[in-house]
């Protein structure tokens, strides 16, 4: 391993990261970036556990989804395990899917099929009742050494940092494009039923109460067309 190069690309990498503009796009550069920086990373991916249920986001190959249903399904393989708050470790490694495993004994002949030879799983990142793992795939078994694992795992770390930053931008603008969108069903309803502000924002959270529906998307109701009849 040339850690040197490696580092040089592992800046590159994190100023890609920071020109990224939207949460998918930071996620899609993180999984590229992981097959193009981890040595035998055939295709990468990020597994969230959100209640107990899996979603597999930004895969490279459709495999990767399928082995993320998979250990969803079993509720074992080593990416779900990183991304579960009650295991202390934060990375695992599958040198070889060829071989009979203990720990995953359901998973792995079937992760086999899809052809998956050496797999590895990282803690990508923890928010709220979510939990992230990035992993990475080979086709071919023995793939993934203790360099692999050290290169996957500063990768990882750093992904981690350009998510924390790509997600609370997102949740900047959601709230100021929230923040408009109250303030235009609130003028529309102060011009249409004659009412204060305090009055246009009691309705507002009224109909959000009985129908049991987000402010925000009571709000866009209301500024659809026919909305303030509604």
């Amino acid at each position: 391993m040339d850690w040197r190069l490696f580092a040089q690309r592992m800046a590159s990498m994190a100023r890609d990261l920071l020109a990224e503009h939207t949460l998918d796009a930071t996620l899609e550069q993180i999984s590229r970036s992981a097959v193009e920086l981890v040595d035998g990373c055939d295709a990468s991916g990020i597994l969230v556990l959100s209640e107990g249920r899996v979603r597999s986001l930004a895969p490279t190959d459709p495999f990767v989804t399928e082995s993320d249903m998979l250990q969803g399904e079993l509720s074992e393989g080593p990416c779900f395990d990183a991304a579960r708050p009650d295991h202390p470790e934060r990375l695992f490694r599958i040198s070889d899917l060829t071989a009979p495993s203990e720990r995953w004994p359901h998973f792995v002949p079937r992760a086999r099929e899809l052809g998956v030879g050496s797999m590895m799983g990282f803690l990508l990142y923890t928010r709220e009742q979510d939990l992230g793992a990035l992993n990475m795939y080979s086709r071919k078994p023995g793939m993934f050494t203790e360099d692999s694992e050290t290169a996957g795992w500063l990768l990882a770390s750093h992904a981690a940092v350009a998510f924390a930053t790509a997600l609370t931008d997102e949740q900047m603008q959601e709230a100021i494009t929230t923040r408009h969108l109250i303030g235009e069903a609130m003028g529309i309803l102060m011009g249409r039923h004659h009412v204060t502000e305090d009055q246009a924002f009691e309705l507002l959270r009224t109909r959000s109460q009985r129908t049991n529906t987000k402010l925000r998307d009571v709000a866009r109701e209301i500024c659809g067309p026919g909305g303030a009849e509604r």
